[in-house]
């Protein structure tokens, strides 16, 4: 297959971002993100209010990437989009958009799932960024999911662990809440922290298997231990914040290290790559960089700007499979729950 000039457009829509970018060759050429906002009052996104937000914003959204690649839409050889996981009405409107814009242009369409594209977005090509060598580890941490990935190819992934309740990301936004902080909290905890005595109070980790993760106690204990010492002083949190968030984050980042001891230990694999929103945390890339240092690993962190949702990963999945043409029928269908 042709794959000079190879220009795939990406889009995803997963949660309450709306995205398009054009990839060339592993190249990004484009990357345009709208945030939705309105979800801020709420305190969590509302699926209702981010799929009519995707519908006002796909058509804006595509149009700036491709103007910014500076190409035609006719000039594109393939569509790719987020088939799942991700909020049902959201995943929508992006594969309706999608599959009418590659019958439009009677070019393929490939279909993405988003927690593999945050794998291989770790092969988009950028100055000072490496690739993986396979096999490796990957760490898939975000709102969402928390994961452990054997991967051995580019489509051969295996999860040897996962979380059996909540996600960290959920993790950090929920006890964010507790504290009185707004949503999105998860890069506030991570902001105050870096300010912090990390070992200013003492936090437990839940124990589960090796290489499955639990959230859901930690954050009542977190709940219980706020209740505990505001009701002895009122202005607790406040006097506080800094080393309450360190000391949750120090918690949180040692876990996962715990666990990627573990896989490495079961698989010998020590090229260990980080992928989902909560990988942009400074307290996670800190942790890794240490444990190259410590244990003898090679880590491979994304630029902030490929860690959270964003469709350049979707484009370079869509590459990657286009060359190998794996292309979707046009009868296929979103997955609020898609496996890997």
């Amino acid at each position: 297959m042709k794959t000079t000039n190879c220009y795939i457009l990406g889009i995803e829509s997963s949660c309450d971002d709306t995205a398009a970018a054009v990839i060339n060759n592993g190249v990004v050429l484009s990357t345009i993100v709208a945030t939705q906002e309105i979800h801020t009052e709420y305190g969590g996104v509302v699926p209702e209010l981010a799929s009519r937000a995707h519908q006002q914003n796909i058509v804006p959204v595509v149009h700036q990437a491709l103007r910014k690649a500076n190409i035609d839409k006719k000039q594109l050889q393939a569509i790719a989009f987020t088939s799942g996981p991700g909020l049902m009405g959201s995943l929508l409107v992006g594969t309706s958009f999608s599959k009418s814009l590659a019958l439009g242009l009677d070019i393929p369409l490939i279909d993405v799932n988003h927690m593999q594209a945050h794998i291989l977005a770790h092969f988009i090509k950028a100055d000072g960024q490496t690739p993986p060598n396979f096999p490796f580890i990957a760490l898939t941490i975000s709102g969402g999911h928390t994961q452990i990935v054997k991967v051995t190819g580019y489509f051969e992934m295996e999860i040897l662990g996962q979380t059996i309740d909540d996600a960290v990301g959920e993790a950090f936004d929920k006890s964010a809440k507790i504290l009185g902080l707004p949503y999105p909290g998860g890069p506030l905890i991570d902001k105050y922290a870096q300010k912090g005595n990390p070992k200013a109070f003492s936090f437990p980790k839940p124990k589960v298997g090796p290489l499955d993760f639990s959230f859901s106690g930690l954050k009542t204990s977190v709940l219980y231990f706020i209740e505990k010492e505001t009701a002895k002083n009122a202005n607790f949190i406040s006097e506080n914040i800094e080393d309450i968030c360190a000391s949750l984050q120090h918690t949180i980042v040692s876990y996962l290290i715990d666990k990627l001891k573990n896989a490495v230990k079961q698989t010998g694999i020590k090229e260990i790559a980080i992928g989902g929103g909560v990988s942009a945390n400074s307290g996670i890339r800190a942790a890794l960089k240490d444990a190259e240092q410590r244990y003898g690993w090679t880590t491979y962190i994304p630029q902030f700007e490929y860690c959270t949702d964003n469709a350049a990963m979707i484009a370079m999945v869509g590459e990657l499979k286009y060359k190998q043409e794996m292309f979707a029928e046009d009868t296929v269908v979103a997955s609020a729950r898609l496996k890997f």
